[in-house]
């Protein structure tokens, strides 16, 4: 039995996996745990976690496997300073200290927090303290300590838990070592390198870059962007291709980095692209006007066109049916959805932890693979299903924490909040009630999810049929931007009554139109920018966007049966086999990880009910002063 655990660190998002024999156990973000969003310190709770719900030595573990390659990185950073000094003088200054003394020796700051992770699993099952351990042996022997490539840790990513023997693989983000976009071939458990695209010519930076500039931060507002892109028009499209990016037939690409900073200034862009788009960054977190609207459809388009183009010429070159997709630019589900029904693969699989966290899946399973060269084995449940769903190795992504409806109820107790247990025979038809209300329900439910979405055990959810709850679920729950659209968790089979779609789609990763009948006439179809918000587009107008689209999550029988018997009581009682789904968590905090965490979101918000396993909270029973104390912890805006 081989154990491999992946780590992914020490930039953005750092996470830990665990996998045994080539199945993934478990697989968690550290920002769960700290409750510090997109959190990059070495996953030590992360890590915890997945020794403790193993049962699992962390000194019995066959290999530790890093996300990428310290050295490389390294290299590039000193590469890029020489090519652009002196202006990057001042940013090389601050970036060298870190590196000197942590990050350039990561192999020594790895083992030394492996082993703090080893005296403390000693002093618990010992009863000792963790400095009685330290005395006893202070450097005790640690697994052996492997590190892949970052974009080779995305692409075993997308490829090894998807349904597909033999796939093409696109991986596109920010940067890794050198690699920014890379494209590969899976086989039967072999991955074989095709074609890159270096930094500083990145597609990931180039639409960080308009994030910045219309006032959203890197790295967490990418996705506003792409929310926002619906209400402008794409007006600056010509400029972006004239000026900013070069784009070839084969969808590579290459940037003018005259108007760029990031390769060594402290900005992603200069004063000559402020010239070029009249005008200095928008400040962050301000008032949005017309032209970041148009800014973030233009560079939209731009990004679509791209990718249409690389996973066109990527299918030229391997003759497959099957696309794996991962990095963060396989988040925008936009281009996704454009992929799936514009593009010319038969089928398409995303991993939902596309971003960093992923990759301490990826590493592990590549090192699996690779090191340990096992083959990519279909299961026999993959046999036995028909539909690519249903034989997916990220098990739905519910990878991470549990909590039992007794924990749950403790938590309710020692906050001495009244709450009440509902049997699984009523709970259903009692919730559904609630939501046809227009009650605002915490939905806390077995294993969190890993990965940016919520898919329906950590979720908030609300009737979609509402014409107030999208405004309601931003301003007063989410506390976040009015012109965040929500995302429909929809019951896998009446996906294609609603949505112009045939792909399932269970991690909410690819956005689709909404069909025709369901759609309303506009009294004003004239109506610019985000006075388009508050237009009835639709009969399910709480999840349908300005454009008449939706990022839709398909809730499948196999994957999720609690949260699909919720949907199917809604839909008994409504006869609409739909609700909004949102991460449960306010803006500027991580999703929920603990019963805990979730009565502190419910009580600072105007959620309405909150259900934890079988345990239920009603907003209107719990005391004024629980509320104002929860009211109180605030979060960055971010």
């Amino acid at each position: 039995m081989i154990k491999i655990l992946g780590i992914s660190a020490f930039y953005h998002d750092s996470a830990a996996a665990l996998i045994v024999d080539g199945d993934i156990q478990c697989a968690v973000q550290e920002e769960r745990f700290s409750r510090i969003k997109h959190d990059p310190d070495f996953p030590a709770q992360a890590i915890q976690y997945c020794l403790q719900s193993t049962n699992t030595d962390l000194q019995n573990i066959d290999a530790v496997v890093f996300y990428d390659k310290p050295l490389l990185k390294f290299e590039r950073l000193l590469e890029t300073y020489l090519a652009t000094a002196p202006r990057g003088f001042l940013s090389f200054l601050r970036a060298m200290p870190i590196w000197l003394k942590e990050k350039l020796y990561l192999k020594s700051v790895l083992r030394t927090e492996l082993r703090k992770l080893i005296h403390e699993q000693r002093a618990q099952a010992n009863g000792t303290s963790y400095f009685d351990e330290v005395n006893k042996e202070k450097k005790p022997k640690v697994p052996q300590l492997l590190f892949c490539e970052h974009h080779e840790s995305h692409a075993a990513a997308a490829y090894f838990p998807s349904p597909f023997d033999d796939a093409a693989v696109l991986c596109l983000d920010g940067v890794g070592e050198w690699a920014t976009s890379s494209a590969w071939r899976g086989i039967s458990g072999e991955l074989s390198p095709l074609f890159e695209i270096h930094f500083p010519h990145s597609l990931g930076l180039l639409y960080s870059a308009f994030t910045q500039y219309c006032g959203f931060k890197v790295n967490s507002g990418e996705y506003k962007l792409m929310g926002l892109a619906p209400y402008g028009e794409p007006k600056y499209v010509d400029i972006i291709k004239q000026n900013l990016v070069n784009i070839r037939d084969d969808g590579s690409f290459s940037l003018d980095m005259d108007y760029f900073d990031y390769a060594a200034g402290q900005t992603m862009t200069n004063s000559k692209f402020h010239r070029l788009f009249d005008g200095p960054a928008h400040p962050y977190d301000s008032e949005t006007t017309q032209k970041q609207m148009d800014l973030a459809r233009s560079i939209q388009v731009v990004t679509e066109e791209i990718v249409l183009k690389i996973a066109g010429y990527l299918h030229q070159q391997t003759a497959c049916e099957n696309l794996c997709l991962a990095g963060g630019v396989a988040l925008n589900c936009v281009s996704n959805g454009r992929l799936s029904r514009e593009g010319p693969f038969n089928h398409i699989w995303i991993q939902p932890a596309a971003g960093d966290a992923g990759s301490a899946v990826g590493a592990a399973l590549q090192v699996w693979h690779k090191y340990y060269q096992n083959s990519k084995k279909l299961l026999e449940s993959d046999k036995a299903s028909g539909e690519l769903a249903e034989r997916d190795h990220m098990k739905g992504a519910y990878l991470g924490c549990q909590f039992s409806s007794k924990q749950a109820q403790l938590a309710c107790k020692n906050k001495s909040l009244p709450f009440s247990v509902v049997e699984d025979e009523a709970l259903f038809s009692q919730i559904a009630a609630y939501l046809d209300r227009g009650k605002v329900v915490g939905w806390f439910q077995d294993a969190m999810e890993f990965g940016p979405r919520a898919l329906g055990n950590r979720s908030i959810i609300g009737d979609a049929r509402n014409t107030q709850m999208q405004s309601q679920m931003n301003l007063k729950i989410k506390q976040r931007e009015s012109f965040r659209p929500f995302a429909p968790a929809v019951l896998s089979e009446d996906v294609g009554h609603w949505f112009n779609m045939e792909a399932a789609s269970p991690y909410m990763l690819m956005v689709a139109d909404l069909r025709n009948e369901h759609c309303l006439k506009l009294e004003d179809s004239q109506l610019t920018g985000l006075d388009k918000l508050h237009q009835i587009r639709s009969s399910v107008p709480a999840i349908t966007h300005v454009d008449n689209s939706a990022r839709v999550q398909t809730v499948h029988k196999t994957t999720n049966p609690k949260f699909h018997r919720l949907i199917t009581e809604f839909k008994r009682l409504t006869g609409v086999g739909m609700v909004i789904n949102t991460s449960f968590n306010v803006r500027g905090e991580p999703p929920v990880c603990s019963p805990d965490d979730a009565i502190r979101c419910f009580l600072a918000t105007d959620m309405d009910v909150l259900v934890m396993q079988n345990v239920v909270l009603l907003k209107a029973e719990q005391p004024n002063e629980q509320i104002q104390a929860a009211k109180n912890i605030t979060f960055d805006k971010d």
